[in-house]
């Protein structure tokens, strides 16, 4: 069984990821280039789901990533709204953010199924226990991950810094 050993292993960072290109591409854009005040936001949501996701997998037990991950789920839907904001202000067309927002649906599919999963390792019945380490003892499953070379290029690509 191959493992997660590293945050760009899971395949919801790998679908963020995906995201903040598309959100950079697009905010990169007339007119909504213009809007500070919503480009800013769409990106900062967009950013904010692959970082949590990161950062949650650093922390030290299944709850506390799953909490991270519930914050990164909220910002992918949250870069599908401000997306529908863009669109009812006439700055995107709907042709222009479909295929966005199925990556945000994407994404906040792939972490709700991870958040399943570690919800359900750290349950118990008995309400004296606390939460499971074992997370920590055993190396996460296939089930999230992809080797991130099948992915695509480098972060550095995705936003221009190459």
């Amino acid at each position: 069984m191959t493992a997660i050993r590293r945050f760009e292993d899971i395949q919801a960072w790998q679908k963020a990821r995906a995201l903040i290109h598309e959100v950079y591409r697009i905010c990169a854009k007339a007119p909504l280039r213009q809007d500070y005040g919503l480009e800013d936001q769409l990106c900062r949501s967009a950013v904010s789901s692959m970082s949590n996701i990161a950062e949650g997998f650093a922390r030290k037990t299944d709850r506390d990533f799953a909490h991270f991950l519930d914050v990164a789920k909220g910002s992918a839907i949250e870069t599908q709204s401000l997306l529908y904001i863009a669109l009812d202000v006439g700055y995107l067309e709907a042709d222009g953010i479909r295929n966005i927002c199925e990556i945000a649906e994407e994404t906040a599919s792939l972490i709700g199924g991870l958040i399943s999963y570690l919800r359900a390792l750290s349950y118990t019945p008995d309400p004296g226990l606390k939460d499971s380490k074992l997370f920590l003892t055993r190396i996460r499953p296939l089930a999230f991950a992809t080797p991130v070379a099948e992915f695509g290029p480098s972060p550095s690509f995705v936003l221009g810094l190459h």
